[in-house]
Order: structure tokens, then C-alpha cells, then sequence
């Protein structure tokens, strides 16, 4: 072959191989630009949870109800699924405002989440401020649906759990509480709306505050046991701050006639750590266990909860699931009339009523849902029998009785 050939046919290869980088760009480039359009129906949402730390419990039962939550949507929608981001923020505040940043950051549409009104305050109000929906069930302070914050929904304020204690102290023809009450914000409001309600009722009243540092209860319980001799001590606090007082009157034994609790003492969870210091507790719960649904949806929740974590939920995941099932739901419509970019997910929430797991939820224009009210239950050895209000019992209080 002569060089002039050689030159040739060195020159026809490059010409394909050029034509090739060409064809091969092109695709590429056409690839990118049917990259929108292919992945626009996934739904990017984040999840900040306190998934270690003094709140780990609740935590971890939001983020199961969440991720049931989820899968149930991308099953079932057809159209569109949901892709969740988690991130822990330990229930400290400071690292629950990182989450929501970094969340924002990865390009999340909505977050789903939060526990302790202390973290989901400044996290709620960082996803504000990131032109982000943050909705939760784990967060009672009365201050943060007045905020102004036009992105902040909750579907169980503190005034549903205030109705249910009030409800169940009344049907109990109670004449004396003791309430034991953490310092922090939220847990603070609740007592006074109870303390002062029950008063205007008759009660008699002592209020026992404690710093959430607090770990030995004993001086505290023994001013009950010897001063107020109360017929019930409430507790308004955190699991920890149950265990602890718990721990504190099996040992003491004040002569009471029942203990109750607030949020995340009624759990198949605690009634399974701990059955040598709940049995018998009273606290508030949508939930039984085992759990009873006559819904469709109830049932598939229960269902899918089961097939995945091999338990049965309690009323701290349900909630998380009714939230996020709201949330997806809306993000979905928005996503159809093109809105997302134009707080089209909270405005699809505050559309209509919405009828859930636990009743109807319709969200004000603060983001409270002010219809909400919650139920008594009572652990009752392994099972947790709803007991107030009267039409939703699934079983009867047992009363007086004690954990010791």
C-alpha cells in the first residue's frame, strides 16, 4: 500500500471515528434532555427525625409509619413515587436545623417529620424560610401555629391531647391530680390548659415542675406520696421522664388510685420494655394493640406495617403515616396542575377536609388542624385498650389500679 493510500485510509477511519464522537454526543446530549421528563414524577421528600438520642423511640416509630407511608403511595399512585432522604438530628435543635438545610440543599420538595417542639420549632422555621412544607405530629407547643409561618402544618395539636386528659379525668369523677410536669415549652402549656381547666371544675391541683436534666425523681415523688396524696399523678413529660417517676413511685409507692401520661407512654413498645413499671398507665393514644381497623386503608396500613417490621404499629407511627400520606398526596396534585414551585403543596393541603386514620383533618391557615382530638387508652399486660372516649372503647378501665 502506497503512503498516499495509507494517508487515506488513515484519514476514512478518523472520519468515522469523528462521525461516531458526533453520533455519541448527540445521544448523550439528547439522553439529558429526556432526562426531566423521565424522572419528573419521582417526588423527592425529606425526613428529619430524632432517630438516637433521649427520643430515639418515637423517632424510629414516626420513621416506620413514614417509610410505610411511602411505599403504600409508590404502590399505589401509579404516577408518581415518592423518594425519601433521612437524616437524624439526635433531638437536638441545632442539629435539627442542619438537617432541614442539608435537606434543602439535596433538593427536597417537603419534609415530613420532627418530634420534640424544641427541635421542630427552629426546624420548621428553617424550612420556611427554604420555601419548604414541614409537617409533623410530634410537636404540641400552643406558640407554633402563630408563627406566621405559611409553610407549617400539624395534624395533632396539644389542645386534642388537653380534650382527652380532661375527658378521661372527668369520666373517673377524679377529685385531687398531681401533675408532674417537665419544664420544657410545650409540656409546660399543656399543664396549664389542664391545671387550670380541672380547677374551674372543682379539682384540687399540684403542679411538681422538673428540668428535662433531671434523673432522680424520688424527693419529688415522695412530696406527692406524703403532702398532696392525690387520687391520680399525671405526668406530662418525655419517655425518659416516665421511666424515671416510674422507677421513683414503684419504690415509694404513693397511695394513688391510677398514673396517667401524655404522648409515648401508651405504646405496644413501652408496654414490652418496660411491663414492670406501665402495666396499667393511662395515656393518650389513637391506637389499640393489637391494632383494630374496620377502613380499607386501616387495614392495608396494618397490613404493609406488619409484612415490613413484624409487629404491629402504635398510634406514633399511624400518625406519622396519616402525615405523610397528606403530604404525598398533595405533592402529587401539585405536581399535576404544575404548582410545586409556587407553594402548590401547601396549598393542596389546605384545599379540603381530608379523611384519615385519625378522623378528619382539616388544616387552618396557620397549618393547625383544630378538629383533632385524642384517645385514652390504658396498658392493660401486653394489650393497650382504648378507654375515652366512650364510643371508641375497645375494652374497660381498669381503676383504681397501679404498676406496683
Amino acid at each position: 500500500m502506497s503512503r498516499s493510500t495509507s494517508r487515506n485510509a488513515d484519514c476514512g477511519k478518523g472520519r468515522v471515528f469523528a462521525r461516531a464522537i458526533i453520533n455519541l454526543g448527540a445521544c448523550a446530549l439528547a439522553l439529558l434532555a429526556a432526562t426531566p421528563s423521565a424522572f419528573a414524577d419521582v417526588l423527592p421528600v425529606g425526613v428529619e427525625l430524632p432517630l438516637t438520642g433521649s427520643m430515639a423511640r418515637a423517632g424510629n416509630a414516626q420513621l416506620e409509619g413514614i417509610k410505610v407511608a411511602a411505599d403504600m403511595f409508590n404502590r399505589g399512585d401509579g404516577k408518581h413515587k415518592v423518594a425519601l432522604t433521612v437524616i437524624d438530628d439526635e433531638a437536638q435543635p441545632a442539629k435539627a436545623v442542619s438537617a432541614v438545610e442539608k435537606l434543602a440543599s439535596q433538593g427536597v420538595l417537603a419534609i415530613t417529620g420532627g418530634y420534640g417542639s424544641n427541635a421542630v420549632s427552629p426546624a420548621s422555621e428553617a424550612a420556611d424560610k427554604a420555601g419548604l412544607v414541614y409537617i409533623t405530629s410530634g410537636a404540641v407547643d400552643s406558640a407554633m401555629t402563630s408563627r406566621g409561618l405559611k409553610r407549617f402544618f400539624r395534624i395533632g395539636p396539644a389542645s386534642g391531647y388537653s380534650k382527652a386528659v380532661l375527658g378521661q379525668l372527668s369520666a373517673m369523677g377524679v377529685k385531687s391530680v398531681s401533675i408532674v410536669v417537665s419544664t420544657k415549652q410545650a409540656t409546660t402549656d399543656l399543664s396549664n390548659d389542664v391545671s387550670t381547666k380541672l380547677r374551674a371544675q372543682g379539682v384540687t391541683v399540684t403542679v411538681h415542675a422538673f428540668e428535662p436534666t433531671m434523673t432522680d425523681f424520688k424527693p419529688l415523688v415522695n412530696k406527692i406520696r406524703l403532702q398532696d396524696k392525690p387520687e391520680v399523678m399525671l405526668m406530662i413529660g418525655y419517655e425518659n421522664d416516665y421511666i424515671g417517676i416510674l422507677r421513683a413511685a414503684k419504690v415509694l409507692k404513693p397511695q394513688l388510685k391510677a398514673v396517667m401520661g401524655v404522648w409515648a407512654i401508651a405504646t405496644p413498645k413501652m408496654a414490652a420494655e418496660f411491663p414492670d413499671l406501665v402495666n396499667n398507665v393511662i395515656g393518650c393514644a389513637m391506637l389499640p394493640h393489637p391494632a383494630q381497623f374496620g377502613s380499607a386503608e386501616g387495614k392495608a396500613f396494618v397490613d404493609a406495617y406488619v409484612a415490613a417490621y413484624k409487629k404491629e404499629p402504635d398510634y406514633v407511627a399511624e400518625f406519622a403515616f396519616v402525615q405523610s400520606m397528606l403530604l404525598f398526596n398533595a405533592m402529587a396534585r401539585s405536581a399535576d396542575a404544575g404548582t410545586l414551585k409556587k407553594d402548590g403543596i401547601a396549598a393542596e393541603l389546605r384545599a379540603k377536609p381530608h379523611d384519615t386514620l385519625i378522623g378528619k383533618v382539616s388544616f387552618a391557615a396557620n397549618g393547625e388542624n383544630p378538629a383533632f382530638s385524642n384517645n385514652m387508652a390504658q396498658i392493660q399486660g401486653d394489650r393497650i385498650v382504648l378507654v375515652w372516649p366512650k364510643e371508641r372503647a375497645t375494652g374497660k378501665l381498669n381503676y383504681p389500679a397501679l404498676p406496683w
